[in-house]
């Protein structure tokens, strides 16, 4: 039996349960999977540099120094990652994730975007880079038991097999 354990990366919107639903989908499956994500936590992302550097007077250099810190662990993980999903959200534009996408692509990682319908048109190009496009987090759980052992939904890898 192959004892490989895929490094999959979380990428996106942090304002729902998305990333929760993958994790409990994930154990639920028994998958050999290890997940990673962004910080989640806006406020500690957004502020990290200066609670680590110090201040800054100016929100420009305020922002910097938390992106900056926030692009080492980003570019570490998407670099370690098997898998990429990207997650586009309903509420806000997501620069972040569609910036993530783009690193993931040049990396030649493959990519599984999560996101509505209504989104279509405007990830058109992102959703070209990707090699799937789910619209639920449990579609992603889905994919990754396909890619990982060879099952469909409703159907163990011993049926699939089978066949």
């Amino acid at each position: 039996m192959n004892s490989k354990r895929w490094q999959v990366y979380l990428s996106g919107e942090i304002h729902s349960d998305w990333r929760d639903r993958i994790t409990a989908g994930v154990a639920a499956a028994d998958l050999p999977v290890d997940l990673s994500s962004p910080v989640t936590d806006h406020a500690s992302s957004d502020d990290c540099g200066v609670a680590i550097f110090g201040p800054e007077a100016s929100k420009f250099w305020h922002d910097r120094k938390g992106a900056q810190l926030n692009a080492i662990r980003t570019s570490s993980l998407l670099e370690a990652a098997d898998i990429v999903v990207v997650r586009f959200g309903e509420r806000y534009k997501q620069w972040n994730a569609a910036f993530d996408a783009g690193y993931a692509a040049a990396l030649g990682k493959p990519i599984i975007t999560l996101h509505p319908e209504d989104h279509d048109h405007a990830l058109k190009e992102v959703d070209g880079a990707a090699c799937a496009v789910a619209r639920q987090p449990e579609q992603v759980v889905q994919a990754l038991a396909y890619v990982i052992r060879g099952e469909l939904p409703g159907r163990g890898a011993q049926a699939h097999a089978a066949e």
